[in-house]
């Protein structure tokens, strides 16, 4: 180390509810284990976000908790949501908060890397001929579509009780993520999905129509349409076929879902939610395993950190300018596998070959990745 000042990093941290804080206590050690080797911290600010938002303060998250996250160089977010605040009927909502910073901070798109670690090809449901070099990434609309359209209400009518809503996107929105899309297919293997529905839905038509304008700008990179039925079916059947989908809002939610047992545990997937703003050290944006809360295990040393370590990971890549502090952590991650480190989601169906695994809570788990990353 040189005189050279350390480079200081604001996270904003939100552990949510069930298992979120687990993991996010994990993934910030493994943090504070790359700053130690590469040279720079993290000054963290915790904010009380979610179902237990609600029971603090009455609401999902405060105004001032999203100017927190603004703030901040990077959001890292465990989980939110579970069976207490689960009434349909509830005028607040743990997941409230997640529409709230995805609007407040302008995050539009979810990125979502599906990948199979090879130690783990047993505990996927899938053939294991059929998980041969997927590697692809959803590339999902987040701020617009039928989660945020308006009317979008129950209503009472002469017949009965009758609900609304509202599946809206303007040629922007859908070219603003296009757009997205096909950068980031340049620096993979050159090939956009569109998933649609656009022999029922207008918007899907729209969505086909600016995507093929789009694509006139990168004649390098191969583009094909799919229904999301036929998406949904080839993700099952050969998902190594795809490179980078790009869909809309609800699309989007479902197809990543399917996807993420490609991997073998939900447990395994991080994801990324970006916007536009560029901060002095990259993109700004919102940092997130794809698991939910797990209320059925919370607190019981059993989470599975790895989706929400690879999270990390992603926010030194995206947000951080720290590339090679988060190919660390990758490799460290895939070493902890490698030496047979499993947490109780990762051990395989069958029980041939259990016997040489070694299983691990999720503390342990995030020690054994930290000590590594400190080698």
């Amino acid at each position: 180390m040189t005189g050279e000042p350390v480079r200081t990093y604001r996270i904003a941290l939100i552990g949510g509810d069930g298992v979120g804080p687990e993991v996010i206590a994990g993934a910030v050690s493994v943090l504070e284990a790359a700053g130690r080797r590469f040279g720079f911290s993290f000054a963290w600010q915790e904010l009380t976000v979610g179902g237990i938002g609600i029971d603090t303060y009455g609401v999902a998250i405060r105004p001032e908790d999203v100017e927190a996250a603004r703030a901040a160089d990077a959001v890292l977010l465990g989980a939110v949501g579970g069976p207490k605040w689960d009434n349909p009927d509830a005028a607040v909502r743990p997941e409230q908060a997640l529409f709230a910073l995805r609007g407040g901070l302008g995050l539009f798109a979810n990125l979502r890397p599906i990948t199979v670690q090879p130690q783990l090809i047993a505990a996927s449901p899938l053939k294991p001929e059929l998980l041969e070099g997927v590697d692809c990434l959803i590339v999902r609309e987040l701020t617009s579509g039928l989660y945020f359209g308006k009317p979008s209400e129950q209503r009472e009518t002469p017949d009965g009780r009758a609900a609304i809503d509202t599946l809206w996107y303007t040629e922007a929105e859908i070219r603003r993520i296009v757009t997205l899309a096909f950068e980031l297919a340049r620096g993979r293997r050159r090939k956009v999905t569109q998933v649609d529905k656009a022999n029922v839905l207008a918007t899907s038509r729209l969505w086909r129509k600016v995507t093929e304008e789009v694509h006139a700008d990168f004649p390098d990179v191969e583009l094909e349409h799919r229904l999301v039925d036929s998406a949904a079916m080839t993700l099952a059947k050969w998902p190594a076929g795809f490179d980078v989908l790009v869909t809309e809002n609800l699309f989007g939610d479902i197809l990543s879902d399917e996807a993420a047992v490609i991997a073998g545990s939900l447990g395994m997937l991080p994801s990324a939610s970006i916007g536009t703003r560029v901060t002095q050290h990259g993109r700004h944006g919102l940092y997130e395993p794809i698991h939910g809360s797990a209320p059925d295990i919370a607190g019981q040393d059993l989470a599975n950190p790895l989706g929400t370590i690879l999270s990390a990971a992603m926010t030194l890549r995206w947000s951080l300018g720290q590339p090679e502090a988060a190919a660390v952590i990758e490799a460290a991650v895939s070493g902890a596998l490698d030496d047979g480190y499993r947490t109780k989601d990762l051990l395989p169906a069958h029980p041939a070959g259990a016997e040489a695994l070694t299983l691990v809570g999720t503390r342990e788990m995030a020690r054994v990745i930290g000590d590594r990353i400190a080698i």
